[in-house]
């Protein structure tokens, strides 16, 4: 049977990728909507491509929201950038259709609400190391998992010091040395910002507690996240670094689509290796766990303050370090809130996003002044 598709954040690096697999399927797959952020020019040639009428695409997140609530399909992909995909993530778990998540922000924010909206098995993982998470898993019974294992290639300043990370420029931040993505998940990673999002969405997705949610920096990118069991084993999943394997899977779950991108070539010699993250340079990490672990609105505030924050440090506003250091400080901030307090709704958890995005510029002035 064909899968009817909606594809948003089409004109990003996923949303293509994830039409060069329809394309390449037109047995299993038809693309019945497309949205795009701003790029209208590109949103047009996509839908004169895959044949979608002017009705069926969309130009912004709220426009993305409404076509998915007016346009039937088997499958949505939510590739929009940041918080802003909350509402089309909402929306489509409200359709019945099954999410294929990109937008990790969106389950971080809204958490246990997004949770509550989705059937099981409805919302399936995009991101590379959920997506191994989920494969891994089907080697035991829930019952039987000790701890998941996130993967992270450390970006651009694996190794960096403290003193060295003050002064790396934004130019510096979106040269991945792995892969290839948007300005804000790509700074994400060069912070390891993305790692503790992560962290907070395994949680939510898997059910897992978050001390036994570990993450390690394995640099080649090849074991994109791993599953250890009670009795000692350690389950991979190993494919090189190539977004189209965790897409396809998310848009044919649970099958798998042939050819969707080149194995790994066992004749040849590998060298693969993991260490710890340095959380003293890196404390992205430490705190996500800690927003996560106070849960409410936190992850929406951690969140939405690292957004601010990247778009200041773009603008050359603030240093590469004051990204993380001003989390800490609109962290600190909503501590003394007491809205932090407050039982968690939707309409408060979009208050609290946004504002964590004015307690963040006023962080990073106390930072920089």
């Amino acid at each position: 049977m064909t899968r009817r598709v909606i594809v948003l954040g089409s004109t990003g690096s996923i949303g293509t990728q994830a039409l060069d697999i329809i394309a390449r399927n037109p047995d299993r797959f038809a693309v019945v909507g497309l949205a795009a952020g701003s790029d209208q020019a590109q949103l047009r040639a996509q839908a004169a491509r895959f044949g979608v009428p002017d009705a069926q695409l969309a130009l912004g997140a709220s426009a993305a929201a409404e076509l998915v609530r007016t346009t039937s399909a088997d499958v949505v992909l939510n590739a929009i950038s940041g918080s802003a995909g909350l509402e089309a993530t909402v929306a489509a778990l409200e359709s019945g259709a099954s999410l294929a998540l990109a937008n990790k922000e969106s389950l971080v924010i809204g958490g246990d609400l997004v949770r509550a909206l989705a059937a099981p098995g409805q919302i399936v993982p995009v991101d590379s190391e959920h997506s191994a998470i989920a494969q891994c898993l089907a080697s035991g019974q829930r019952a039987e998992v000790d701890r998941l294992v996130l993967t992270a290639s450390g970006g651009p300043f694996r190794g960096y010091t403290k003193e060295r990370l003050a002064a790396v420029t934004p130019a510096e931040a979106l040269n991945h040395p792995t892969w290839q993505m948007g300005p804000l998940v790509t700074t994400n990673s060069a912070t390891l910002v993305n790692k503790g999002l992560e962290i907070i969405e395994a949680h939510y997705l898997f059910d897992v507690p978050y001390d036994r949610i570990d993450a390690v920096v394995h640099p080649q990118s090849m074991v994109h996240s791993m599953v250890q069991f009670v009795d000692g084993s350690t389950i991979a999943q190993v494919s090189p670094p190539d977004m189209r394997l965790p897409i396809s899977l998310a848009l044919d779950w649970p099958n798998r689509v042939p050819k969707a991108t080149a194995a790994v070539d066992w004749s040849r010699a590998w060298q693969w290796q993991f260490e710890p993250i340095d959380e003293s340079v890196f404390g992205a990490v430490a705190l996500a766990r800690e927003a996560g672990t106070r849960a409410g609105s936190w992850p929406a505030v951690f969140n939405g303050a690292n957004e601010r924050l990247v778009a200041l440090f773009h603008a050359g506003n603030i240093a590469f370090a004051d990204i993380v250091a001003g989390i800490r400080a609109t962290l600190d901030l909503w501590a003394a809130d007491e809205r932090s307090q407050q039982p968690v709704t939707l309409r408060g958890v979009l208050a609290a996003d946004q504002w964590a995005r004015t307690a963040a510029d006023q962080a990073a002035h106390s930072i920089t002044e």
